[in-house]
């Protein structure tokens, strides 16, 4: 990442002919959020004294409180390449603080910031997080709005004429490039309209910050090509959900700590412990990690997205898996986590699962080499193998028993997290779907 200063700032907007600031942020929910400011208040904002309602932003304050400020990380400062016809736009990324300029509990890119102290006080200096997150594109109607018609019917790694949207996912990639990212891949997923581009592995803030400006830029260029692009977990029946695979590393200095030379499968102790903790409190964080009534959808066997606790060197089945590269490569990779997920609170929840495991010296069960899809109950209660939660609701009452992971999002953002996501599964559940219609109406 590029280290800006203020004047650094100033200078690159005149030279490269700035007209407008964007001032970004991310709310509980995990939307982007933006202030957009003239060249005239830039000042202002790298002062830190721009101000904004916090009472019209979900989950964030009352409206006798609602005055907040926005604290622009100057490392974020970019350039949107896609508007220089119209004069350019350049963004910000900003922590949200009180009046008196502390840290707003609300402000989840706060939240992980105060855990990642946490994860220092052990004697760990990063948290990694490589994210792998997937998308469909669907074709805009004559109005502009989103339709269920997909834009090819390629498979995995196809390429074009099956692949139609690989024009788009190049120009997806071109803009990332442009704006800094290092793009390592870039291909068709499983199922028809769907595709995934990775990106390098960041320390935690820096990646959560690189998934919601990709999640932008994805949005942004596939509209220029007259499609929609949606994160949404499981868009269509009968095919494979969108992922978001996060290979989660942690290191002291230059040294990664999940890699030990003389260890079995040279996979250290605290990353088994690390990895014991996650699976602990898997049921629990499943209701961050994926938010919607939709992502349950998608956590079903039969369609690659892992519903069972365990974990594997070599299988894909299980929620956990071992990719094979060692050295300052090693990782654990969570399968789990789909991309309508805020990432800022999704990676303070794991973080805190991996430290509880490392602090209370825990042992992960034995690895599962077995295809888990095949077994049959009698053999998963043989191998201890557990199930994450069947809905949201039911990942909402882990949560709620879960004292490590209500601590690592505090209680502004557990409590108005959990009021949010019990309205959104009770509007599901009142709600009369067309299923029930197709099977009831004329049978009673």
């Amino acid at each position: 990442m590029v280290k800006y200063t203020k004047e650094d700032i100033k200078q690159i907007v005149k030279e490269a002919g700035v007209k407008y600031i964007r001032l970004q942020f991310t709310d509980i929910l995990g939307t982007i959020k933006n202030v957009e400011i003239p060249l005239s208040q830039l000042d202002k904002a790298l002062d830190d004294k721009m101000m904004f309602d916090g009472s019209s932003i979900e989950g964030f304050v009352r409206i006798e409180e609602s005055d907040m400020y926005l604290k622009p990380d100057l490392d974020t400062f970019v350039i949107f390449p896609w508007t220089a016809e119209k004069g350019k736009v350049a963004r910000l990324i900003c922590d949200i603080t009180n009046p008196d300029g502390t840290p707003f509990a609300g402000d989840p890119r706060a939240n992980l910031k105060r855990v990642l102290a946490n994860m220092e006080e052990l004697g760990f200096t990063s948290f990694n997080l490589g994210p792998e997150p997937e998308f469909f594109l669907f074709k805009l109607d004559e109005k502009g709005e989103p339709t269920l018609e997909l834009n090819d019917d390629g498979g995995y790694f196809d390429l074009a004429p099956t692949d139609l949207g690989e024009n788009c996912r190049r120009d997806i990639v071109l803009e990332l490039e442009e704006m800094g990212f290092e793009i390592e891949a870039s291909h068709h997923e499983v199922a028809p309209g769907q595709h995934e581009i990775d990106f390098k592995y960041a320390n935690a803030v820096e990646a959560c910050d690189n998934i919601q400006t990709f999640k932008l830029v994805v949005k942004t260029i596939a509209r220029k090509h007259g499609l929609h692009a949606t994160f949404m977990p499981k868009p269509l029946y009968g095919v494979n959900g969108s992922g978001m695979h996060a290979n989660l590393s942690l290191f002291s200095g230059d040294k990664n700590v999940f890699f030990d030379e003389d260890a079995e499968l040279q996979l250290s102790k605290t990353a088994r412990s690390f990895m014991a903790g996650i699976m602990k409190h898997a049921k629990a964080f499943t209701a961050v990690t994926n938010p919607l009534v939709n992502s349950y959808k998608r956590l079903v066997p039969g369609y690659e997205a892992p519903c069972y606790i365990a974990w594997s060197a070599r299988n894909r089945s299980p929620l956990i898996r071992i990719p094979a590269s060692r050295g300052l490569s090693t990782r654990v990779e969570l399968r789990s986590v789909d991309p309508s997920a805020n990432p800022y609170l999704a990676l303070a929840v794991l973080l805190e699962a991996g430290l509880d495991g490392i602090r209370n010296d825990l042992t992960p069960p034995a690895p599962v080499d077995r295809n888990i899809y095949v077994m049959n109950s009698a053999e998963l209660i043989e191998n201890g193998i557990e199930s994450l939660p069947g809905s949201l609701l039911e990942a909402l009452s882990y949560l709620e028993q879960d004292e490590v992971i209500k601590s690592a999002l505090g209680e502004h953002i557990y409590s108005n997290f959990k009021e949010a996501k019990e309205i959104e599964y009770d509007m599901f559940r009142t709600v009369v779907h067309p299923w029930e219609r197709d099977q009831y109406l004329k049978m009673y």
